[in-house]
């Protein structure tokens, strides 16, 4: 019965999710509806097992959430982010209109603008440029979401996205953990990625399909001679990057603070201290990518940038409280007796071997059923981390490896059709579920298995 509980409210918060229900108001109900299923009361369940775990995630991750938004508005206040698409969009021209799509979103993604930011500066150009050179509209989601919401989001080592912030408190690692796994898997998700679209796209044009008509949220692309020009557009993006990796790797490990931090006030843990500094590297990085935005473009933000500021913060807050009740939801799950025998399943595949296959299954799972990437990276690593860990350390796995396959495990089955970023996505470019997301979910295959391939080489070559 109670595992019964848990199947129902899940497919129900899907549901929900998918019909555009807020997940801030189902995702407590359905939990404690599961709860009931096992017997267990109401209003303690929400008030001592949802609203602490909501409240605890939102305390780790919102300074993530709340600079990423600011920085993308900033971004796109400043037309840095529109200068940076159009120039790559031009320079490469019709002929490799979806190349130009993926890479203006994986730069802008890289370098820490946020996924729905990036879907809104790119689509203008990749549908003109879709228009021009006769592609079908259909495609245009699927684009653009191999270059915001696959390699760029988790997988490069670097990438300042929350998705790979999130490993770095429970496994002790910085955004670079793993570089060649993650390389790797960067290039074979572009690869397969941009192989898969161009076939897709000879297909349909060879059967006589070309961007076709009636479609809705076409957009007027006016020339703008106050966008700033892309080379200096790019200064932002590249200094958060810059500021993290000097950080991270050259002044904070040179900085003994232990001492200090781990006393009153303070009282961080000292095997929290590394975590902690990692985080704080992030946070004022992009505060130096929200200051050199505004620098390059005055003029344009003259006037604008309290409206940038505020745009940001609001949207900040729906996005972590979208993802801060998921994780609520999926603590509650987490008590429940009938999850100890889903727990236990999960955590014994290749129980005599390496953690790695168990911890992307996990992750993959959980997002999935979460339509997140972050809040089902969350949930997996809250219940299992610190068991992964000593299950790594006994097989002499390197704890950054675990960092990157969480990371990119959690980009994996998340852009399920309920994912809000795939709802949003659609909704930007005037285009339905029916009409372009079996081609999102092949790119969501192609990224899912692509963890998978590098599990296996990584057993064999024993690369980090």
């Amino acid at each position: 019965m109670a595992v019964i509980g848990i199947l129902l409210s899940l497919v129900l918060l899907m549901v929900m999710a998918y019909r555009g229900f807020s997940v801030i108001v189902f995702a407590p109900i359905f939990a404690i509806a599961a709860a009931i299923f096992s017997g267990m009361a109401v209003m303690p369940t929400y008030t001592e097992i949802f609203l602490p775990n909501l409240g605890n995630y939102v305390k780790v991750y919102f300074p993530f959430f709340l600079l990423g938004a600011v920085f993308g508005k900033v971004m796109e206040q400043s037309g840095a982010a529109k200068s940076i698409a159009k120039f790559i969009v031009e320079k490469l021209g019709k002929k490799r209109a979806m190349l130009s799509v993926i890479l203006s979103a994986a730069i802008l993604t890289y370098g820490g603008v946020s996924l729905f930011v990036v879907a809104f500066a790119v689509y203008p150009f990749a549908a003109a440029i879709f228009k021009e050179a006769d592609i079908p509209k259909r495609l245009v989601p699927a684009t653009i979401a191999v270059g915001a919401f696959t390699f760029t989001m988790d997988a490069l080592p670097g990438t300042p996205q929350i998705q790979n912030s999130i490993p770095m408190k429970f496994f002790n690692t910085d955004l670079y953990a793993a570089p060649i796994f993650g390389t790797l898997g960067a290039i074979i998700v572009l690869v397969c990625g941009v192989s898969y679209l161009e076939w897709r796209k000879r297909t349909a044009q060879a059967n006589g399909e070309g961007y076709g008509e009636n479609h809705k949220n076409e957009p007027v692309l006016v020339e703008d001679g106050s966008l700033p020009n892309p080379f200096i557009s790019a200064l932002p993006l590249i200094s958060v990057l810059g500021v993290t990796l000097i950080l991270q790797k050259l002044v904070f490990p040179k900085w003994d603070i232990v001492s200090w931090v781990t006393k009153a006030p303070y009282n961080i843990p000292q095997a929290s201290v590394v975590g902690s500094m990692n985080n704080w590297a992030l946070m004022i990085a992009l505060v130096f990518g929200i200051l050199l935005a505004i620098c390059i473009n005055p003029k344009r933000m003259k006037g604008n940038l309290a409206s940038a500021i505020n745009a940001g913060a609001v949207g900040s807050l729906l996005a972590v409280m979208n993802t801060a009740s998921e994780v609520g939801f999926g603590n509650v799950i987490k008590t429940l007796p009938g999850f100890q025998s889903i727990a236990h399943a999960l955590t014994n595949i290749n129980p005599n071997g390496s953690p790695l296959l168990s911890e992307a299954v996990t992750v993959n799972v959980l997002s999935g059923v979460t339509g997140s990437a972050s809040g089902g990276m969350s949930i997996a690593l809250d219940t299992f981390g610190k068991q992964y860990l000593g299950w790594a350390n006994t097989a002499g796995i390197n704890p950054q490896l675990l960092h990157r396959v969480a990371a990119m495990a959690s980009g994996g089955m998340d852009t399920l059709p309920h994912n809000g970023a795939v709802i949003t996505l659609l909704g930007i470019a005037g285009l339905t579920h029916k009409q372009s997301y079996k081609d999102i979910f092949v790119i969501t295959c192609i990224k899912t298995g692509t963890v998978f391939v590098l599990i296996a080489l990584q057993s064999i070559l024993h690369f980090v």
